[in-house]
């Protein structure tokens, strides 16, 4: 048991760098689609692959602040002046919050954080990956049409 402990705790250690690392090269390739110099393309790349995950660890009280989340993203497209990603496409934050709530359920069942966690991460992964693959989005938002 506790061997597998182990291999699950490294696996969700490298998914968490993965998506890291995953999350720099959006950044960095944001800044170099908008013409940022070297400088603004390394604040860029590490704004998008740690701010998230910093913000929601301050919020919620853990010390010291790790894992990454959506929130990387959508300070990378406001340091470059656009709206989010995460507001406009796909199903990109219901994803992670799907996750995220499994994850919530699974400590509330009283399951090892190790299984709740990796649950979530494979429901937000793969539903986030159907998504992409089949075209599915959320209803966008449209001003109600003017009678007369």
């Amino acid at each position: 048991m506790v061997n597998e402990q182990i291999v699950v705790n490294t696996l969700l250690v490298a998914f968490d760098l993965s998506g890291t690392f995953v999350f720099a090269l959006s950044g960095a390739t944001a800044g170099v689609k908008h013409r940022l110099d070297l400088f603004g393309v390394l604040v860029l790349a590490f704004a998008a692959g740690n701010s998230g995950g910093i913000a929601r660890d301050v919020m919620i009280g853990a010390n010291p602040p790790a894992l990454t989340g959506i929130g990387g993203g959508m300070v990378r497209d406001i340091l470059v002046m656009e709206i989010p990603n995460v507001l406009r496409t796909e199903l990109y934050a219901v994803a992670a919050l799907i996750g995220a709530a499994v994850m919530v359920l699974g400590k509330k069942l009283h399951l090892p954080t190790s299984v709740a966690a990796t649950t979530g991460a494979v429901l937000c992964f793969g539903l986030r990956f159907t998504a992409m693959r089949r075209g599915w989005q959320l209803p966008i938002a449209r001003p109600p049409q003017k009678s007369g």
